[in-house]
Order: C-alpha cells, then sequence, then structure tokens
C-alpha cells in the first residue's frame, strides 16, 4: 500500500513541506511557482544565479566597439552560464548593426561598381566571431560536463529516496533507524544538482517520504518534537525576513533573496509539525504573492517604458518611410534628406528596449524602411550617373586642350583659349566621385603651369616696355622740333624714317600707352603740312595706326567692324547725292548746285576708295 501511494505522489496541491492539502488560491499558486521555476533553474546549474549580479545594460544603445569592449569583458572574467543572457543580447544588437552598415557599404560599392562582386573586410566582425565563437565551445563544453553530472546526481538521489522508502518499512530499531536516517539527509544535502525538469519531482518525492518517515516515529515522540520545533523556529526565521523583503526599495534585489530563502525552506529545513503545516506555508506564500506582485508591477512600468519607446520607433520608422516617397531631382537636396534619415538611424538606436515579442518584427519594419530609401536614392544616383560620365568626358577633354597649350609660345593667342577652357570648365556639372580628385589635378597643373610661364614672360616683357618707353618719350622730344623742307619726296621719307624709328623702339606698358597718342597728333600735324594727296596721308596714318594694334585679334576685329560701318555709311551718302541730282537731269551744266553735288560725290567716292583699301590691308593682317 505504501509503495503504491510513492508512485502515485501528488504534484500540484503538495506543498513544500510536503503535505498534500486544499489547492491554494491560484495567484498564490503562480508565486510560488514562478519562484520554484527559477530556483529549478539555479538548482540546476549554480552559474546561472550569478547573472543575477551582472547588470544588464541597453545594448542596443552602443556602437560596435563598444558591443565588442563588452562581450571581451564578459566573456574573459564571467562564468559561461552567468552571462549567456548577456552575450544573446550583445550579439543581437552587435548583428543588427553590422548588417545595417554591410548593407550601405554594399549599395554604395554597388553603385560606382554595377558589375563587381561585392567584399568587404571588418576587422570587428571578426573580432565578434572569434569572441563569440570561444564563448559557445565554452558554453558547450560546460553543457557535456553539467549533462554528466546532473545524471549521476539524479541516481544518487533516486538511489537515497530509495534507501529513505526501505528505511520507513523497515523501523524495527528505532536508534538505528535515526541514525541511517539522519546519514540519508546528510548525503542527500551534498548530492549536488539535478536536470531542472525533474527538480520538483524528486523533492516532493524526498520530502514525502520525510515526512512519512517522522509519521512512524512514535516510539521517540521527544526527539521528534524537537526537531519540529527547531524547524519551526528556523522557518519563522524565514518569514520574518521574507516581511523585511516587502519594504526594499530595490524589489529584483529583495526578489532574488526571497527565491534563496525558499530554497532554504525546501531543501534544508525540514518538515514541522502537522498542527502548525498549513499556517506557517500560507503566511510565507502570502508574502510571496505579495513580493511577487511587486515584481509584475515593475515589470509592468518596465513593459510601460518598452512600449513607449516601440511608439518612439515606429514613429522614426513612419518618418523615413515619409522621407522615401519625398520627390528630390538635385544632389543638394539628396544630401540633406540623407542627413536626415542618418539623424533618424542614429535616434532609431539610441531608443531604449521594445518588447521582447515585437523586436525582431520592429527590426525588419526598420531596415525595410532604410532600404527602400535606399533604393529610392539609388535609382536618382543611377540616373545622373550617366550625366557625371559625360561630364567627366567633357573635363578630360578639356585636360587634353590644356595640357596641348600649356607649353605655347603666342601668349596673346593663347590667354584666351586657356581663359576660356576654365570658364568652359565651370559650367561642367560634377563627374564620378573617384575621380574627381585626379581629373581636377591634372586639370590645375596644366594650367598653373601655363600662366606661371604667362607670368615670367610679361616680367621679362615689363623690363623691356619701360625701356621702350624712355625711348619713345626721349624721340618725342626731338621730332617735335622737326620741320619740313617743302620737298614732297624728302619730307615724305623722313616721316616714314620717323615712323620707322618709332615702331623699332617696341612696345611701352599698357599704363603708359598714352605716349602713342602724342606722337600720331604730332604726325597729324606734318601730314596736314605736307604737300601730298589726302589718301596717301590717311594711309600712312592708318598704317601706323595699324602698327600699334599689334597682334591684338579683339582690337584688330572690332576696327574691322568700325571701317566696315564707315564704308556703308559713305555708300549711303554716294547713292542719296547720286539719287538727288537727277532731279536736276535738264539744269545747265555750269548751274552752282548741280557743280556742288557733282564735287560732292567725287569726295565721297575718294573717301570710300580710301575706307576700302584701309579694310583691305586690315584682312591681309
Amino acid at each position: 500500500m505504501q509503495e503504491e501511494q510513492h508512485d502515485n505522489l501528488p504534484t500540484e496541491n503538495t506543498l513544500a513541506d510536503g503535505d498534500v492539502t486544499q489547492q491554494e488560491p491560484k495567484a498564490v499558486n503562480e508565486a510560488v511557482e514562478a519562484i520554484e521555476t527559477l530556483n529549478a533553474e539555479f538548482s540546476e546549474d549554480a552559474t546561472i544565479d550569478e547573472s543575477q549580479n551582472i547588470p544588464m545594460k541597453d545594448y542596443s544603445a552602443l556602437d560596435m566597439d563598444q558591443l565588442i569592449s563588452e562581450l571581451e569583458q564578459l566573456t574573459a572574467n564571467e562564468k559561461v552560464m552567468a552571462v549567456r543572457n548577456h552575450v544573446e543580447e550583445i550579439k543581437q544588437a552587435f548583428l543588427s548593426k553590422y548588417n545595417h552598415f554591410i548593407e550601405e557599404k554594399r549599395e554604395a560599392f554597388l553603385q560606382e561598381n554595377p558589375n563587381q562582386e561585392f567584399e568587404y573586410h571588418f576587422p570587428l566582425k571578426h573580432k565578434f566571431d572569434s569572441l563569440y565563437n570561444n564563448y559557445k565551445n565554452k558554453k558547450n563544453n560546460h553543457f557535456k560536463n553539467l549533462e554528466m553530472v546532473l545524471k549521476t546526481n539524479l541516481q544518487k538521489r533516486l538511489d537515497l529516496i530509495e534507501e529513505l522508502k526501505t528505511l520507513i518499512q523497515t523501523t524495527d530499531n528505532i536508534q538505528d533507524a535515526l541514525k541511517q536516517f539522519n546519514d540519508i539527509r546528510d548525503r542527500w544535502k551534498n548530492a549536488g544538482a539535478i536536470p531542472k525538469d525533474k527538480y520538483n519531482h524528486v523533492w516532493n518525492n524526498y520530502h514525502f517520504h520525510v515526512e512519512n518517515f517522522y509519521d512512524i516515529l512514535h516510539l521517540d515522540r521527544e526527539a521528534r518534537d524537537l526537531d519540529f520545533k527547531h524547524n519551526l523556529e528556523q522557518k519563522q526565521k524565514i518569514i520574518a525576513r521574507a516581511k523585511d523583503l516587502l519594504n526594499d526599495s530595490d524589489v529584483f534585489k529583495a526578489f532574488r533573496e526571497l527565491q534563496s530563502l525558499h530554497k532554504i525552506w525546501k531543501e534544508e529545513i525540514g518538515p514541522v509539525s502537522r498542527e502548525h503545516r498549513e499556517e506557517i506555508w500560507n503566511q510565507f506564500s502570502e508574502i510571496t504573492k505579495q513580493m511577487h506582485d511587486k515584481r509584475e508591477v515593475l515589470f509592468g512600468q518596465i513593459r510601460e517604458i518598452e512600449q513607449k519607446n516601440l511608439e518612439k520607433k515606429r514613429e522614426i520608422i513612419a518618418a523615413i518611410e515619409a522621407i522615401a516617397s519625398e520627390k528630390v531631382e538635385v544632389h543638394t537636396g539628396w544630401q540633406a534628406l540623407i542627413n536626415k534619415v542618418e539623424a533618424l538611424r542614429q535616434e532609431f538606436f539610441a531608443t531604449g528596449k521594445v518588447p521582447t515579442e515585437v523586436n525582431e518584427q520592429t527590426w525588419a519594419d526598420f531596415k525595410t524602411a532604410v532600404r527602400n530609401f535606399n533604393a529610392h536614392k539609388n535609382s536618382f544616383y543611377k540616373d545622373i550617373k550617366k550625366e557625371q560620365q559625360v561630364n567627366l568626358d567633357k573635363k578630360t577633354a578639356l585636360v587634353a586642350r590644356a595640357k596641348e597649350l600649356q607649353e605655347s609660345e603666342d601668349f596673346a593667342a593663347t590667354t584666351p583659349i586657356m581663359k576660356q577652357i576654365q570658364e568652359e570648365w565651370k559650367k561642367i556639372g560634377h563627374v564620378p566621385k573617384k575621380f574627381s580628385d585626379s581629373v581636377w589635378a591634372e586639370f590645375k597643373e596644366a594650367c598653373n603651369h601655363y600662366f606661371d610661364r604667362l607670368h615670367q614672360h610679361r616680367n621679362a616683357n615689363e623690363e623691356e616696355e619701360l625701356i621702350a618707353f624712355e625711348k619713345k618719350k626721349e624721340f618725342l622730344d626731338q621730332i617735335k622740333d622737326f620741320e619740313l623742307t617743302g620737298n614732297h619726296k624728302t619730307d615724305l621719307d623722313a616721316i616714314k624714317a620717323h615712323i620707322e624709328t618709332w615702331k623699332s623702339f617696341g612696345k611701352v606698358p599698357f599704363a603708359r600707352r598714352h605716349i602713342e597718342g602724342k606722337f600720331n597728333k604730332i604726325l597729324d600735324v606734318l601730314f596736314e603740312k605736307l604737300s601730298s594727296s589726302k589718301k596717301e596721308a590717311e594711309m600712312m596714318r592708318f598704317n601706323s595706326r595699324l602698327e600699334q594694334l599689334g597682334n591684338d585679334s579683339r582690337k584688330i576685329d572690332s576696327e574691322k567692324v568700325f571701317i566696315q560701318r564707315k564704308i556703308e555709311e559713305v555708300q549711303n551718302e554716294i547713292f542719296q547725292l547720286e539719287n538727288n541730282i537727277q532731279f536736276f537731269a535738264n539744269a545747265k551744266k555750269d548751274n552752282p548746285m548741280v557743280i556742288e553735288v557733282k564735287k560732292s560725290i567725287d569726295r565721297h567716292k575718294e573717301e570710300l576708295a580710301t575706307w576700302k583699301e584701309k579694310l583691305k590691308q586690315l584682312r591681309n593682317i
């Protein structure tokens, strides 16, 4: 009968003392079960309890360097099971950040190299893998060793229960039975941890048979009552301490100590008399419920904070989704959006934990929002990439042109071209980033080389121009006193000689070109005095002016425009005069008005011939 009772032990209604009584209220039961479940886990592996003393940080708020540092410190200095939750939190946070980081690197690489395979060496990832793999190996070894130990210890305890059952059946000699019973209890206390799924059943089974043993000690009631009294005092002390814990401000710390009190109650202190068993257990259970309720309130506050964090992260995700839908057509606009999204990313990472059940979905939604933004961004830059390639081709052509001209000696003709090339460069848009610095360096070097040579040339010419100015100034003083002889040929040759002498001195500084005007005024006076045709004098003055223009194409073109306008004006005057003379077709030849019109026509034709001759000479330059 006794064996049959042992094999059908109660579970749900069995108290920690081993009594079978009425089922406790559900709330009390849940509180006690929570304690016993945790104690079962900690009894299986004592190193688990160490984790309660290591604060859990918000690892999602740390960057990858900080996460590596935390992982390295925890795995090097703490027991393997004491940090298992920390390591998994670090792993999740690190891989989330790493995967996001790699996605961005991949997108940036493929944008520049669409047909190449992406590879990226990230030393931090290698260090993380090494640390985490070492931790996994240590944990696997720990579990292998632990499994063997737990199996052995379980068998020891089952054997002790069998010894206790046998002892109960053979209690002829009470003194010997007590001696064997105490020996079994001592060995039980030192039998070690067992699998957590067996914990409560094995302990309840053991206590059930301990109760049976005490119940049959009729012959030594005094010894039993003393033991009951001692056990009652110990459990009353535990209840008193548990009451004190209700006032502890650190609820989680108090709850951990309450776990320890439950373990002592169950594993180290024996039963009390039947008259006190239910009452004292109900007291301890009620305190346990109150502590459990306080803990649940705190958990509720944490869940409330996590819910607020979830709402904030969802707002961030929605903001990124809104940005991803904006239509932007310029690079500067995209740069502003990129900065906004980066700020939102950092805010997302800085926001604390969310409820565990939605953590993965929240992270997936965040990644999707960022990925959609990047796809939208990449689509824009893919379209402008072709434009940037065209710009690169244009700038490369300008580099080639600048290099082609950088050694030119014709500074007057080349300088405007080089300046024009520089203006064209400014108008060309962006080129691919990886070519930007190199193509600009080539262009800048070619331009600097040319203009450095130009400055050297101008500095050398400046001295020569100053010398020419001094010579012309001195010569100007000499020809002021020049007098014509009255002989046309002699005087004309003399003027020509003066002009050639003047030209031989060379150019003067730009700021002192007024001296050319003084020389031209002297020439004008001499030509007025010279008894020669007006056209010949005008052409000599014009040739002198052409010499002063030199090779300045801009001034030559301006002179051409001026002469062409004059030719057009004179031709119009001649046409008008010839048209007017038709009104005098029947007038006498000696009519003064007719004679005057014809003279005017002849003068204009002579002037037209002079202008045309000037234009011809200009075109021959």
